[in-house]
Formats: structure tokens, sequence, C-alpha cells
């Protein structure tokens, strides 16, 4: 569903994203630079969460849902004729405007199955939203036809689809999990927080937390998870990173880029893209994965 009353909002602020993303430290000015990096990241994310706020009204009633396919339909055979549906997960107290921007890319770009869910903001348990997401996702599979889906997870979206596919046997239906900005190991971040059941969730050491180090043997799923040196909610920084024995995973760091971009920045909307596609690293080489991809360690890959 097109969001129109906001089309030029969007359309200026993607460009701007870009502009931004040509900046980059060179010569003596590096450790200045390096220095103003948070700074910059932090004001790019206060710009954003401005014109959010006038998306938002525009996300609160849950999208409307296609018809379902005839019963013979689902006998087809889906893979290598289509994308997979792709179920975009917002994140803490937000709703589904914020995957505007990115719906479009992917939409251009030949995902025709796009779902943004909406969770209540009353949600008081990870777990019982993770059970509810299955839900939608075997709605969503019976719909389209496809035995599995890709799934985008923002800051705890992501957490919210790891737990059911990790302890939901949600890998059966879940193809890649796409997490961005997602406190993996929990976050110290906003300690004021900690009145909100689902805020002591994401915190370390916390009984999902705990729960998602268990070991997952023969997970069918691939992990992508995007995760910023600059991200403020995210402490440390590298909770957004999946480390797991059991688990395909590939981390892509993203420099300079604050908490509430993630889902709007044009760099990593293309990686979004190619981890979807799956055929090849997300920080692989190419004009159009990544920018300035640079090997960080096995299954890792960093952007400049």
């Amino acid at each position: 569903m097109k969001v129109m009353p906001f089309a030029p909002f969007s359309s200026l602020l993607t460009p701007f994203l870009r502009q931004l993303d040509r900046v980059r430290p060179a010569g003596p000015a590096v450790a200045p630079l390096r220095l103003a990096a948070p700074l910059r990241a932090g004001a790019l994310d206060l710009a954003i969460f401005t014109g959010h706020l006038l998306l938002y009204p525009a996300g609160i009633v849950q999208e409307r849902r296609a018809a379902p396919l005839p019963p013979e339909a689902s006998r087809l055979p889906t893979e290598g004729r289509a994308h997979p549906p792709v179920v975009l997960l917002h994140g803490f107290v937000d709703n589904r405007s914020v995957f505007v921007l990115l719906r479009r890319s992917l939409a251009r770009h030949g995902w025709h199955h796009l779902v943004s869910l909406n969770y209540s903001p009353l949600t008081c348990d990870i777990r019982t939203a993770a059970e509810l997401l299955g839900h939608h996702i075997e709605e969503i599979c019976a719909r389209t036809g496809h035995r599995r889906v890709d799934v985008v997870g923002h800051s705890l979206g992501g957490l919210i689809a790891r737990y059911y596919v990790q302890r939901m046997g949600g890998d059966a239906r879940i193809r890649t999990l796409v997490t961005l900005g997602t406190p993996h190991e929990g976050t110290t971040a906003v300690p004021l927080a900690d009145a909100h059941p689902v805020v002591r969730q994401m915190r370390p050491g916390s009984p999902v937390v705990e729960e998602l180090r268990q070991p997952a043997p023969g997970c069918r799923t691939r992990f992508v998870s995007f995760w910023s040196d600059a991200d403020p909610l995210m402490a440390p920084v590298t909770t957004a990173r999946i480390e797991h024995p059991d688990l395909l995973v590939e981390n892509v760091l993203v420099s300079g880029v604050g908490h509430l971009a993630l889902p709007i920045h044009p760099g990593v909307a293309s990686g979004i893209r190619h981890a979807l596609d799956g055929s090849a690293p997300v920080g692989g080489s190419g004009e159009d994965s990544v920018p300035h991809p640079t090997a960080e360690g096995p299954g890792s890959t960093s952007v400049a």
C-alpha cells in the first residue's frame, strides 16, 4: 500500500542519504572526521525521526491483505520462478511506516509479495509476539502458495523473528532472516526504560537472550545481520552481531549510520536485496553490493 501524502518527503530523503553516503574520510582529516561521525549519525537520526513522525499515523492500521490464491495454486512449484514473500517487521513502539522506502526499493527490483506486519505497541512478551508472527507467516504461505518466506526485522522485530526461528521451529518457514540493529546479545542502552517488560527481555542475560544462546543444531534459516558502529541504542554496538556456532550467519558492519537510518539507508537497502537474492555474500564485490565492503573476519563484511 502506497503512502501518497508523504511522497514528497520520501523523494527528498533518498537523494539526501545518497549524498551523505558519498562523504568519505581522506588525508590528515581522517581522525577529526571519525570523531564527527557519531555526531553526524545522531543528526541524521534526528532528522529521520522528525520525518518518521509524519509517516507514523499512516502505518498504525494493518495493511490490507490480498485475496488468497485458489487451492490449486498452493500445489504449484514456486521456487525458481519468483522471489518468496518478504515479511517486514518493525521495532519497539514503531509500526510498518518505517519500511516505506525499503518496501519501495524492493518492489522496484522485482519483489512482488511484500507484507508489512504490525504487532501491538502493548506487546509485553517476545515469545507471544513470536508465536503471533508464526500464525501470520502460516497465513502468508497459504495465501501465496510459497512454502517459505524471507523476513526483514528492524531492532526488536529482528529479535522476535529470531526467537520464532530458533525456539518455535520457524526455520521450516523462514528461508532468510535479515536483522537491522537488533540487540541479539542484549543492550544496556536507555536504562530508565526497564519498566517495560519487553525492554527487560532485551537486556544482556535475560531469559530470552539466554534461550537464543542455546544450541540450534540443523537450523535451516540463513541469517544476515546489519549492525552499525554509530547505533546509540545498541550498547555495546557489537550486540547487534549474531554470534552462534550453529547458525549460518553473515554480519555486515554499517559505518556511521544511526539506528533509525538503517531501514532507509540506500546502501543498506542494496545489501538487503543481495541478502534476499542469496546469490552471493552481501559484502561481495560489485557496484550493486553494499558500498566499499572490506573483510572483517569469517562470516563478516563491512560498509565504510
